[in-house]
């Protein structure tokens, strides 16, 4: 980590370089990269400084009160000038091709709606951003809002929530441009707000979203990571082993019972870092950040929240 600065109250952004000095792959906007600490946590965090930088990439990093200790190791940690690892980039938010774009983000959900209005700006694509927070000192990156809007003539609403409410959720669903794509990041109940006020008056829309943190047990699809309708086996197919999994145990904790080295990181199935291939099996989808595509195909899963409808799940462990 070569360098750090101040983006709004409590949001620092980091540089991440090769300690030679030598490229890194590029990546597309929408895209995260895991961080791993010096703890040992594992952290995903959105990509948002320019893509044409072949040398650095640019994270930015809320002070969570209430998170398990990574934005907190972060923060008061001195890692400038520290070799860190980190897996990716990784992309579960890619913008799809669509007539028209609406981009909605709450708090440090600007981090990767920052890198897709810049590449809208640069395709001319019609984009118009939506941007609340709790108050303008602690919504970050404004000044390169507010000139990337200015540079391309597109509309940009920043509303602080002290100063003049929140979002206006339901108008900005119904004036959005027919068959419009609306990409929005940020907390639970923003999200939530998002999918009713389009599944109620826009159906026209598709709406893509990611978490950065997890939705309350019992909405968005979430069930217990824990509860399984029937006992059943994973084989670890590169290996050969085999566990059980019966109520009261996740399919990641008993693979780590074998495996201690599997990669994992939220265990709410919204991080996306304990994503495994399926090789055999009817894996139970209990995720939101596998598409419901991916769910279909049932190619992967994500083995921390995730069960099984068979008796046995084949995994390439």
């Amino acid at each position: 980590m070569t360098g750090s600065r101040w983006e709004a109250a409590n949001v620092v952004s980091l540089r991440l370089e090769r300690p030679d000095g030598g490229g890194l792959p590029s990546w597309e906007p929408g895209a995260h990269v895991e961080l791993t600490l010096p703890s040992g946590r594992i952290r995903q965090y959105s990509l948002c400084g320019p893509r044409d930088d072949p040398h650095g990439y640019t994270i930015a990093v809320l002070r969570e009160p209430s998170s398990r200790g990574g934005s907190a190791e972060i923060h008061d940690t001195g890692l400038v000038g520290r070799e860190l690892q980190i897996r990716g980039p990784r992309n579960n938010f890619s913008l799809r091709p669509a007539g028209s774009y609406v981009l909605v983000a709450g708090g440090i959900g600007i981090t990767p709606i920052l890198s897709m209005a810049r590449e809208l700006a640069a395709r001319g694509a019609d984009w118009r951003l939506h941007y609340g927070g709790r108050s303008l000192e602690s919504m970050s990156f404004l000044p390169a809002l507010d000139a990337l809007a200015c540079a391309v003539g597109a509309p940009a609403e920043v509303r602080a929530e002290d100063e003049s409410g929140m979002l206006p959720i339901t108008e900005i669903v119904s004036t959005a441009p027919a068959g419009a794509a609306i990409y929005a990041c940020g907390p639970g109940g923003l999200l939530d707000a998002l999918k009713s006020a389009a599944a109620s008056c826009r159906p026209d829309l598709e709406v893509h979203f990611e978490l950065f943190t997890a939705p309350v047990p019992g909405e968005g699809g979430e069930t217990e990571a824990s509860r399984h309708e029937q006992p059943f086996t994973v084989v670890l197919a590169q290996t050969g082993e085999t566990v059980r999994v019966t109520d009261g145990t996740t399919i990641l904790g008993a693979v780590r019972d074998v495996v201690p080295e599997v990669p994992y990181s939220c265990e709410e199935g919204f991080c996306g870092t304990c994503v495994t291939k399926v090789i055999g099996g009817s894996p139970v989808h209990r995720d939101t950040v596998l598409s419901a595509e991916d769910h279909a195909a049932g190619a992967t899963m994500t083995i921390c929240v995730g069960s099984c409808s068979s008796a046995e799940l084949v995994l390439d462990l």
